[in-house]
């Protein structure tokens, strides 16, 4: 089989997937022990066949999740947008590494004319940035640059007899900022949870009692972590309060905003102005493209605010150590030819082709109204929780989650019974949709991120959910 024949066949099954994608159910779903059955992984391979490996492309089809189903509603992404797909099996056929511009002229080329594109859009101010493998990856990165530059012998020396450091984040904050800390030796202990308002947004009050608690403890607070539309609740943390704080009380601690999920708001003026006051004033900000926008994970960026007239180095002087130069060489005007100089990574996926062909296809301005449009159907869903009877939010929304619960009858565990709604809609195949934590009670956790969704299909989600309910109550009373 010659590589046209690859290709031509490999093209008719993947645009017959495309073209039913959005059709039947979410999924054919087995349990665990069943579907190894089904699969048998471990039958014998001809060698060098290409029908088995077609064979193993149909059936990791078949039973795989269509994400670009409409009733898909658990994650933060669905369906991939066309012109990120054609970006992404571009640069897998091209089959490069980003991690020099010798390897990757044009990707590095993209990457760098896009970082200052969202610099500016940022309104960020002598800075630089990089694509990470997401934004756990850039929250880390972040704090290790407060880290070392609060500390200056850290990177060199390590933290050994030095102050002890802590860090604070929104209580509902992501498990990511955990890890970080754990990672670069700051110690979970000493990342500090800031209760939440009543929106679920850091409250700045507790915030500036724990800063004043740690320095009267002889203790240096470096970093405060806030998150732009947190992942169970979408409540985004107020940014510009939290620097006028750093401003006010005497303590130049590094303010990260963590917009993996609502980051992406920043692209517009009014929305960024109503979600994100102040975030010209942050040191960095990291956020997803593969989240909301249908970009194929991952693709991520990385901001580091220059406003203090630094910004240009801090990736450098954080990441850079060892003997490279077999692999980097020269600069490029005021930046490293080679971006994985800047890098955690070594080998790194051409993630920027995908992002520019759809900049490029949609625009700022197509991005914009995706988000618009993201929020109107989450106003929708939360109008049909509040109009019908059965249902009840948990609390209001604040952006793309609608977090809900059926009110469960006389005689029913109320968190109980929504797991099991919520695993009968998952098993049958009719929808997925995530579960979440509030308050320590449990609410379904609905996602606006699928652009293939409309309202009639929000509708039907919900149409389905009561059916659901319905037959769980029935079979229970027998």
């Amino acid at each position: 089989m010659t590589d046209a024949d690859v290709f031509n066949r490999l093209l008719a099954i993947l645009k017959d997937y495309r073209a039913t994608q959005k059709s039947g159910s979410v999924l054919d779903y087995h349990a665990p022990a069943n579907l190894r059955d089904k699969l048998d992984l471990q039958k014998e391979s001809a060698a060098q066949s290409y029908d088995q490996v077609f064979d193993w492309v149909e059936t990791y089809l078949k039973y795989a999740v269509k994400t670009g189903h409409p009733q898909f509603w658990n994650r933060m992404w669905a369906d991939a947008n066309m012109p990120a797909i054609i970006g992404e099996m571009v640069s897998t056929i091209a089959h490069t590494s980003a991690c020099t511009f010798e390897s990757a002229p044009v990707s590095t080329e993209m990457e760098k004319y896009l970082i200052d594109e969202f610099l500016s859009i940022a309104n960020f101010k002598n800075g630089e940035g990089q694509m990470t493998t997401g934004s756990s990856n850039g929250n880390l990165i972040a704090m290790m640059a407060a880290r070392n530059l609060t500390i200056k012998t850290a990177k060199t020396s390590g933290l050994n007899g030095a102050p002890q450091l802590v860090a604070f984040v929104n209580s509902e904050a992501h498990y990511s900022m955990d890890k970080a800390a754990n990672v670069l030796g700051i110690g979970t202990d000493n990342l500090v949870k800031i209760p939440v308002d009543d929106r679920g947004r850091m409250q700045i009050s507790a915030l500036e009692a724990q800063i004043i608690k740690a320095k009267n403890e002889g203790k240096i607070p470096f970093f405060v972590g806030a998150t732009a539309a947190t992942t169970v609740r979408g409540a985004y943390d107020p940014v510009g309060e939290i620097c006028a704080l750093r401003n006010s009380c005497g303590t130049d601690f590094w303010v990260h905003v963590d917009g993996a999920w609502g980051g992406s708001v920043f692209l517009s003026q009014s929305r960024s102005a109503e979600f994100l006051p102040g975030l010209e004033q942050v040191n960095s900000f990291t956020f997803d493209f593969h989240k909301m926008h249908g970009i194929p994970m991952v693709c991520n960026f990385l901001l580091i605010n220059g406003q203090k007239g630094s910004g240009s180095e801090i990736l450098h002087s954080t990441i850079t150590s060892g003997n490279d130069d077999y692999i980097f060489r020269g600069t490029d005007q005021d930046r490293p030819a080679d971006l994985g100089a800047l890098s955690l990574q070594c080998g790194r996926h051409t993630d920027v082709l995908k992002i520019f062909l759809a900049w490029k296809f949609s625009g700022q301005a197509g991005f914009v109204a995706r988000i618009e449009r993201f929020l109107a159907k989450a106003e929708f869903a939360e109008q049909l929780v509040l109009q019908t009877p059965e249902l009840e939010l948990i609390v209001p929304r604040e952006s793309f989650n609608i977090n809900f619960r059926f009110r469960a009858p006389d005689g029913f565990c109320v968190d109980t019974l929504n797991r099991q709604i919520r695993q009968h809609l998952y098993e049958t195949g009719t929808a997925i949709v995530g579960l979440g934590q509030i308050n320590q009670q449990t609410c379904i956790r609905l996602l606006i991120a699928n652009d293939a969704a409309s309202e009639a299909d929000i509708t039907q989600f919900f149409d389905h959910f009561l059916a659901a309910a319905k037959v769980i109550i029935n079979e229970a009373e027998g």
